[in-house]
């Protein structure tokens, strides 16, 4: 998990994929996966994009119905990429994102957000259109801050067979939100990481979940 320095490609983050109803009355905005540090672009063969396109497709048809809007955004890179005072490069990207949506649409938006994605969407969820994240087998490191998350809504959901990521921090990262935000934990029971296994369970974890987010929770 170490800081990494090199210089990131000059490619630009993109929305890749973006499913709007003709009046959206809001927009889930899904963050992909990635790595601890990598320059490489992010690609059409990048798996965790291709996993969060999956996602996307699958939870489409009853948000579209519900009036919510869903994008997919790719970023420049693969890598999380942190550096001494800067923000990490997924971040920026996600920034980016909101700032755009803002611009194009004002309305609320829940982040969804796969892995290294939950930990970028709980960094940005301080932005005024965000009302909540959806964190799907997340990425929290027990530093992390829930302090962006204060007011807002967060519902987690991990895997007990998780071997990539932590399913004991997730647990740790929403008690510790839960002191200035509605968060509250699913157990998904015996899977993994990567959303394989179960996948109509995740997929309606998720549809619910935005729905609970945008409706401002319990």
């Amino acid at each position: 998990m170490a800081d990494v320095t090199s210089p990131l490609p000059d490619s630009a983050a993109s929305f890749s994929d973006v499913r709007l109803p003709a009046d959206p009355r809001a927009i889930a905005l899904l963050l992909h996966g990635g790595a601890v540090h990598g320059t490489q672009p992010v690609n059409g063969r990048n798996l965790s994009w291709q996993r969060a396109r999956w996602l996307l497709r699958d939870t489409a048809p009853a948000l579209l119905a519900d009036g919510i809007g869903l994008v997919l955004l790719r970023y420049r890179v693969r890598g999380w990429n942190a550096t001494t005072g800067g923000e990490p490069a997924p971040v920026q990207d996600a920034r980016w994102a909101l700032a755009e949506l803002s611009a194009r649409y004002d309305v609320p938006v829940a982040l969804v957000g796969h892995s290294m994605g939950a930990r970028t969407a709980v960094a940005v969820g301080d932005h005024p259109s965000v009302r909540g994240v959806v964190a799907l087998a997340p990425w929290l490191p027990p530093g992390d801050s829930v302090v962006p998350l204060a007011g807002k809504v967060l519902r987690a959901a991990h895997g007990e067979l998780d071997r990539i990521t932590s399913p004991a921090a997730t647990t740790a990262f929403v008690e510790r939100a839960g002191r200035t935000a509605d968060a509250t934990f699913t157990d998904m029971g015996p899977v993994g990481h990567y959303l394989l296994r179960r996948v109509r369970a995740w997929n309606a974890f998720t549809v619910a979940s935005v729905r609970d987010v945008l409706d401002g929770g319990s």
